[in-house]
């Protein structure tokens, strides 16, 4: 079993896309920009709402910041209202409570919008919640891991990183543990994989398996 556990949000732990669509496109329709679809949300995700805001806007530069600041300021007041715990997840991280793993959130959500994300589906199991704040850089930097790791007293190469991106991929290399990336979530098997990923866990039983057989 790790010492500790370091999940990504959005489409490891949490499907968010419904809510994070809702408030970017009433940001993008306050500019008179065209919506988009679940489709290209999901593909536009992972890595920062700046660069999730940049991506919508194609040929519109001018605009991001005006966009960002509005899709920043309704998704940190969201009420959450379409998002859900991915199956079998809460029974999960419950788990690993329950047995001391040290367990953190590390997400390129923004920082505000993901305490009160992890705060309402997960009220009290999380030991760190570290979100794009400014403090440091977004994932795959693995600086906020190895923040993590140090305030959580973990050796880092007794850690796992558990994601659905490729910044997660990457991310878990950069910070030197292991990773395993979940088949649930935004990205498929394939992308993982061109990105190195090599661990993968199609259902959260798998996912518990992986932890159980960690040395």
């Amino acid at each position: 079993m790790p010492e500790g556990v370091f999940f990504d949000l959005d489409g490891t732990l949490l499907d968010t896309l419904p809510d994070i669509r809702a408030c970017l496109n009433a940001s993008l329709e306050e500019y008179g920009c065209d919506p988009l679809t679940e489709r290209q949300v999901r593909a536009f995700v992972g890595d920062g709402a700046r660069r999730l805001v940049l991506r919508a806007l194609p040929g519109k530069q001018a605009l991001a910041e005006a966009v960002y600041r509005s899709f920043l300021t309704r998704y940190n007041a969201s009420e959450n209202p379409h998002t859900r715990i991915f199956d079998g997840m809460e029974n999960v991280v419950r788990g690993l409570k329950a047995r001391g793993v040290k367990l953190a959130v590390v997400t390129n959500k923004p920082q505000e919008a993901a305490r009160r994300a992890v705060e309402q589906f997960f009220p009290g199991i999380f030991d760190c919640i570290l979100g794009d704040s400014g403090m440091f850089p977004c994932k795959p930097d693995p600086t906020s891991v190895r923040y993590a790791a140090l305030g959580m007293h973990t050796a880092i190469g007794r850690c796992v990183f558990v994601g659905d991106g490729e910044a997660d991929v990457l991310t878990a290399s950069n910070a030197g543990m292991a990773g395993v990336f979940v088949l649930w979530g935004y990205r498929t098997r394939e992308q993982l994989e061109q990105a190195g990923a090599r661990n993968f866990a199609e259902t959260p039983a798998e996912l518990e398996n992986f932890f159980a057989k960690f040395i």
